[in-house]
């Protein structure tokens, strides 16, 4: 039996990175997925590699008809809904505060905030009369710190965590559990862009995410699926309005170890040793 046996899901932004991945996993752990994706290509080569274990439905996640249309897809294709992972994104608007426009701020807004908002509404209208169910959302490391993304996105991913733990206070006595993901730097297209301006170079990403890492590693989509797994499976049940950070220590930990490596002995005044 797999962990996430018999359970349906519904995957927004599952043709590509984290979501790809991450509806990899699981149907490779026993579930039936809907890949809610508005990349219709990726979503129907992934759906057609995968089979009868998933469906692809066309999903604007800043259009509510379209998170609701996935939903019941799930519904109609697979009978119920037992986790919704609210996960599609994009880096959305950059630059400087004073230099942001409205339309680019209230873009990145609708696809980051109002997206998650509309997957915990329409999975909780389904999931109530069922009294169980998962929701998961990814945040990002820069939801928990300043200055890890841009202004716009930092906010909404901070606002997704507080979404996550009020929306869990609600839904705790229906039998739904609702948590987050916050992902460090994973290697991704969309990551790829941002740190080499190249969405194609995903090697050199990968090289400059494991020379910042703690661990030395890069972040991959797969330690962010396996972390979804978790939250979304039975091992998970008694956890709820919390978020799961994936990130190799970065936000705890706060730096690679500089006084460790340095001879044993005491620093005392003016940088003296003894």
């Amino acid at each position: 039996m797999g962990r996430l046996e018999n359970k349906v899901a519904v995957v927004t932004g599952g043709a590509s990175g984290i979501g790809a991945a991450t509806v990899r996993l699981f149907v490779a752990e026993g579930a039936r997925v809907v890949i809610a994706d508005f990349q219709d290509e990726p979503g129907h080569a992934l759906a057609a590699e995968l089979g009868a274990s998933t469906v692809f439905a066309h999903t604007d996640v800043t259009r509510e008809e379209d998170v609701a249309g996935a939903v019941d897809t799930a519904v109609s294709s697979f009978g119920r809904l037992d986790v919704m992972f609210n996960n599609a994104g994009i880096v959305g608007a950059v630059g400087g505060i004073a230099d942001t426009a409205l339309d680019a701020w209230e873009r990145t807004v609708a696809v980051l905030l109002r997206g998650v908002f509309l997957g915990m509404k329409h999975a909780a209208r389904v999931m109530v009369p069922q009294s169980s169910g998962a929701i998961i959302s990814t945040s990002s490391t820069a939801g928990i710190l300043g200055g890890l993304g841009p202004h716009c996105y930092t906010a909404c991913k901070h606002a997704v965590i507080g979404l996550t733990k009020s929306v869990a206070s609600e839904l705790a006595a229906s039998g739904i559990r609702v948590n987050a993901i916050s992902p460090g730097s994973t290697v991704t297209a969309m990551t790829s862009a941002v740190i080499t301006g190249d969405h194609t170079a995903t090697e050199a990403a990968a090289k400059q995410i494991a020379a910042g890492s703690l661990l030395g590693i890069p972040g991959i989509p797969d330690d962010i699926a396996l972390a979804a797994v978790y939250l979304a499976s039975d091992e998970a049940r008694n956890v709820t309005a919390h978020t799961l950070v994936v990130d190799a220590g970065q936000t705890t930990v706060g730096g690679l170890g500089r006084f460790h490596r340095q001879p044993a002995g005491l620093m005392a005044e003016a940088g003296r040793r003894e």
